[in-house]
């Protein structure tokens, strides 16, 4: 069954898959790092559907960097200290690679290798094997 050989990659990642109303997510931390009275972290993260009567498997993916703690002025545009909470999303389309190849911002915050690409071919596979279409899509609405 294709849901179970999706929870087998997942599994090995390793990641929790969590669904809600037919819509699947994967998500786990890439990279952290933490400062003085600060921290950062590089998130990935996957939602598919898997819909039946199509035997179809649509899917989507992003990666969120957030932050939060006391700033010290070097990297944000406040001068002095502060508070600050952010988060934002990278890419429009499938991403390629190693994230630290590919993204310079993200690149030069965090040192590490991960093929978040293998995620999405690995899922792919398993869905072409078991009969179904695979579908990229750029955003979650309507998956």
């Amino acid at each position: 069954m294709l849901l179970d050989d999706i929870k087998t990659i997942v599994a090995a990642i390793p990641a929790q898959l969590k669904e809600k109303n037919g819509l699947y997510s994967i998500e786990f931390t890439v990279a952290e790092r933490k400062a003085f009275l600060s921290t950062k972290k590089l998130a990935y993260r996957a939602v598919f559907r898997i819909d039946e009567t199509k035997k179809e498997v649509r899917f989507s993916e992003m990666l969120k960097e957030s932050s939060s703690g006391i700033s010290s002025g070097t990297d944000d545009i406040s001068p002095g200290f502060g508070f600050k909470t952010e988060t934002y999303k990278t890419g429009i389309g499938p991403r390629e690679g190693c994230i630290a190849e590919q993204s310079a911002l993200f690149g030069k915050k965090y040192n590490y290798s991960f093929d978040y690409s293998k995620i999405r071919k690995d899922i792919e596979a398993a869905a072409v094997k078991a009969g179904y279409g695979f579908k990229y899509q750029i955003t979650t609405v309507g998956l």
